[in-house]
């Protein structure tokens, strides 16, 4: 979540380390005998030790391509980075899109990937949001889902059957009654609502209000002039009630003290998150992610029992490179996602639910992300508008903050509602 993508990142820059590895061809490799190096700068930051391993592996498969890896994201925005290294002249080979506005920024980089095999590969409408003029110029890193990821040993102490919650005031009767029983339990909260990351409402929350109007489509919302944001109200109600209930101060807490400190400890019976957690929780606590961690919708009337999935960042290969270098870069990521070997480590070792065909007879190996694949199967989804806003100043310079002024007890709902859009109203009609 991940800007690029800070609504998927941990709160801190992590790896910027590089994976440099030398060598000769084989048969799968680039054409070219001669050695090439490629270089991916991506916004998932919580995968890249597995983006590096999985480099590395293709580097023992075709020697002749070296490929460093770097990534940033959490506390950190991907886009401006990026944008200093390609005004720098250090302009990497593979990069991050998060959605219409990167895909717009970034045109001058991007280059046709209408042919690969991934692209050929790629699930019906998860290349909606990368066209440019006719051609596909992103490749989606996969699919991601979240809602509320729960606790299902202090949910089943506490008498509570999380698949029931689909209504808010279901919900609302169990974080009651979970708060209740916290000493009995074990727990110092219900929640653990992070409000020093602005992305956690204004994205993930907020899509499932703003998004109404959109009816789930980003590059609908990315066009409008005019955003209505009718469920305000209900938004409003959700804020208030994992702010009620969470640990604090809400305002000094980020990723980290969400995930690591509190979920992953067992301090908290519930955090709204998503699949991408799963390999964190899993390195503090294996057993507990394992066995006790599943996922629920976060219930949205007119939504009820759909979980929110969609793509939130594409493989861009930049144009300006080589052609050589452009060649192994596409390579690669075709090998990654349509190889056999690939595939099995973008289940097993990215814990990602594929955004392409041909991986029906794989199982999903966490339990995360066999909820967001089971929903997606069932067809019972709603889809992502935020990344219409994400690349846009609306988000961090009008949207984040009114929504931390609420938080916050600065700022009434009213008058952040009506920032929100008027701000949305004026960018749109300035574009």
């Amino acid at each position: 979540m991940t800007n690029g993508w800070k609504k998927l990142g941990v709160s801190v820059l992590a790896g910027a380390m590089a994976l440099t590895l030398v060598g000769c061809s084989n048969s799968n490799s680039s054409s070219s005998d001669k050695k090439v190096k490629i270089t991916i700068f991506q916004g998932k930051v919580e995968s890249n030790k597995q983006f590096k391993q999985i480099a590395a592996r293709y580097h023992k498969l075709h020697p002749n391509v070296s490929i460093s890896v770097s990534s940033v994201g959490g506390g950190t925005d991907y886009s401006p980075v990026l944008k200093t290294r390609i005004s720098s002249g250090n302009a990497p080979t593979i990069f991050s899109l998060a959605g219409p506005a990167d895909v717009k920024q970034f045109a001058s980089q991007e280059a046709d990937l209408s042919n690969t095999k991934a692209a050929k590969a790629a699930q019906p409408g998860t290349l909606s949001a990368v066209k440019s003029n006719g051609k596909t110029v992103g490749l989606p890193f996969n699919v991601e889902g979240y809602g509320f990821v729960y606790n299902k040993k202090i949910f089943k102490e506490a008498g509570i059957d999380a698949t029931k919650l689909t209504t808010m005031s279901k919900l609302t009767a169990a974080v009651k009654k979970i708060d209740s029983q916290k000493s009995k339990l074990g727990i110092k909260g219900v929640f653990a609502l992070p409000g020093k990351e602005t992305w956690i409402l204004s994205d993930h929350l907020a899509n499932l209000y703003v998004g109404q109007q959109f009816k789930g489509n980003a590059l609908k919302m990315y066009n409008s002039k005019s955003m209505k944001f009718t469920a305000n109200k209900e938004m409003k109600d959700m804020i208030d009630l994992q702010k009620q209930y969470s640990v604090g101060p809400v305002m000094q807490l980020d990723y980290s003290a969400q995930v690591n400190q509190n979920f992953s400890q067992g301090k908290v019976a519930m955090i709204q998150q998503g699949d991408w957690i799963y390999p964190t929780v899993e390195q503090i606590d294996k057993k507990f992610a394992q066995n006790d961690i599943g996922m629920i919708p976060i219930p949205v009337k007119g939504y009820e029992n759909k979980l929110p999935v969609g793509t939130s960042l594409y493989w861009g290969v930049n144009k300006n490179k080589s052609q050589a270098e452009q060649k192994a870069a596409k390579d690669f990521l075709d090998w990654m996602y349509t190889s056999k070997e690939g595939k099995k480590l973008v289940v097993n070792k990215l814990h990602f639910v594929p955004a392409y065909k041909g991986y029906s007879n794989m199982k999903m190996k966490d339990a995360l992300s066999q909820v967001v694949f089971k929903y997606s199967k069932q067809n019972k989804t709603i889809g992502w508008v935020f990344p219409a806003y994400t690349g846009t100043s609306w988000d961090p310079n009008t949207f984040q903050p009114n929504l931390q002024k609420y938080l916050s007890g600065k700022q009434s709902w009213t008058t952040t509602v009506n920032n929100s859009i008027k701000g949305w109203n004026e960018q749109q009609a300035s574009k």
